[in-house]
């Protein structure tokens, strides 16, 4: 009963209590919206006041910078107008000076115009004298004409040619001069370089010659060297190609056959045979063998060395076993390996002086003789078959054709075909290099030259390339053209038959007609 009371009072205090608190709410909202108008209006008075003060200070400074523009514009205004008037003298001051210079032109002028009217008046009198003098000119030709018995065509043709021969025969002069003055300065310079070539020239030289006789320790020797019914010799005969000569001569075996790397296969073999004693075929054949792969192996190694030796890089492989082979090779007793070496450092030597291409000319002097490495199994002069190998291997026109120039089977049209020819007689020619005493390598040059002074008709002989040309001057008016060809052929038989010589001598037979008359 209590709770229900006092649950009634609570909601009659509530019902009382809300539109009190309303009330109230209104009084407090009220006094707060007064207050606040209040305020707002003083914050407007505020901003009222301070636009004012604002607004004057804003047209103060507008003031101002109306009058900071104007004091501008009239200092501006007045620097122009100072400018101005400079400007305005110095124009006056310009057109004074044109004023006096057109007033000197216009004086000037009339004065040329004086002078033009004499020099009209002097060219017509010079016209005058120049129609007289022509007509004096005219009646003189005329006179000297009917004097001299010719027109002045004539004349003028007379003197044209006189002058045009007297200008020819002066011309033949001076180039005659000057072509000897050339050849004196390039006989000059090419003696200098050959012999600063020779002086350069300081490596050793060790010439090695192919032994075609080995060694026996007795004279039995030679029955196990033959074997029974000659079985051993014709195993050894067979397998290297060489023929053995088993004479009277004293423990020794003669080694016959024109390929030097065979004959230094079957030399070796032989000997290694006999340090071992047993002698049948099939020892024979193994050695042999051994032997020939010993020597390939060999030649191999000397055609890399000389190529490394001389600089040059590039060369076919075969070219380098053919340089290689060369080692086996001996021309007049001097090894042609260690020739195509020293050829290869002068034709160098004398390119850097030429200002030619080194490499190149050093290329050309180490394979020059490469044809030598096959001339005994092909025909035909071995600088020609040198050229054909270098051609086929890959070598340039320029190697290929010196190659082939150097003993002139073909005419050198290169520089580096004749430093070729050059480099081959310096090492091969002069007395010593092929262990010729000077008495005897110029006597086999004069009896090469006494052969073809022989025949008849023949005035003149001269053996060059060490004794590998020998070239003849004919009379004209003994020996005829058939008659040349004849005798070449006779002189080429009887060098073969009167003189020993490696490898061949080109003979060359010149005949010319000469018509010599005499002024007096």
């Amino acid at each position: 009963m209590m709770t229900v009371y006092a649950i009634g009072i609570i909601l009659l205090g509530i019902l009382v209590g809300i539109p009190l608190g309303f009330v109230a709410r209104k009084k407090i909202v009220e006094s707060r919206v007064d207050s606040i108008e209040k305020y707002s209006k003083k914050i407007l008075e505020e901003a009222q006041k301070e636009a004012r003060s604002i607004k004057k200070e804003a047209a103060l400074q507008a003031k101002d910078s109306l009058y900071q523009m104007k004091v501008e514009f009239e200092r501006e205004t007045r620097e122009k107008k100072e400018q101005l008037l400079i400007q305005e003298k110095r124009l006056y001051h310009k057109e004074e000076n044109l004023d006096r210079k057109i007033e000197q032109l216009e004086k000037r002028e009339n004065r040329i115009s004086e002078k033009e009217r004499g020099i009209d008046q002097t060219y017509r009198e010079l016209k005058e004298k120049e129609g007289e003098l022509d007509r004096l000119v005219e009646a003189q030709r005329r006179q000297l004409e009917k004097l001299a018995g010719i027109s002045s065509g004539e004349a003028k043709q007379l003197l044209i040619s006189s002058m045009e021969s007297e200008a020819k025969h002066d011309a033949a002069k001076m180039i005659r001069r000057i072509e000897n003055e050339a050849r004196a300065q390039a006989d000059r310079k090419a003696q200098e370089i050959l012999a600063l070539a020779v002086k350069r020239y300081a490596g050793d030289y060790v010439t090695e010659r192919t032994v075609s006789v080995v060694t026996l320790p007795n004279e039995e020797m030679k029955g196990r060297i033959i074997g029974r019914e000659g079985r051993n010799i014709r195993a050894i005969e067979a397998a290297t190609g060489i023929d053995l000569i088993i004479d009277d001569t004293p423990e020794a075996v003669i080694l016959s056959g024109f390929n030097p790397v065979r004959r230094e296969v079957a030399k070796i073999a032989l000997e290694r045979l006999i340090d071992d004693g047993r002698i049948h075929p099939a020892r024979i054949e193994e050695i042999v063998s051994k032997v020939s792969r010993e020597i390939e192996a060999s030649i191999k190694e000397a055609g890399e060395q000389a190529t490394f030796d001389v600089g040059v890089h590039g060369i076919n492989p075969e070219l380098i076993k053919l340089i290689g082979r060369l080692k086996y090779r001996s021309s007049y007793a001097q090894n042609v390996l260690q020739h195509s070496r020293e050829v290869a450092f002068l034709c160098g030597v004398m390119a850097a002086e030429l200002g030619l291409n080194v490499k190149q000319a050093k290329r050309a002097g180490l394979l020059h003789d490469v044809g030598k490495a096959v001339d005994h199994e092909v025909e035909g002069p071995h600088a020609l078959i040198g050229g054909d190998l270098a051609k086929r291997y890959g070598e340039s026109n320029a190697v290929v054709h010196a190659i082939a120039a150097h003993h002139e089977e073909i005419e050198p049209e290169s520089v580096l075909a004749v430093l070729v020819q050059a480099a081959d007689t310096l090492s091969g020619a002069r007395p010593g290099a092929r262990q010729e005493m000077l008495e005897s390598y110029v006597k086999r040059l004069e009896d090469l030259e006494k052969i073809a002074m022989s025949f008849r008709g023949v005035s003149k002989s001269y053996a060059i390339q060490a004794g590998r040309e020998i070239r003849i001057m004919v009379e004209g008016r003994i020996v005829s053209d058939d008659q040349a060809y004849l005798l070449c052929k006779d002189i080429a038989k009887k060098i073969e038959k009167e003189l020993t010589y490696p490898g061949q001598i080109k003979v060359t037979v010149i005949r010319e007609t000469r018509a010599v008359e005499y002024a007096k």
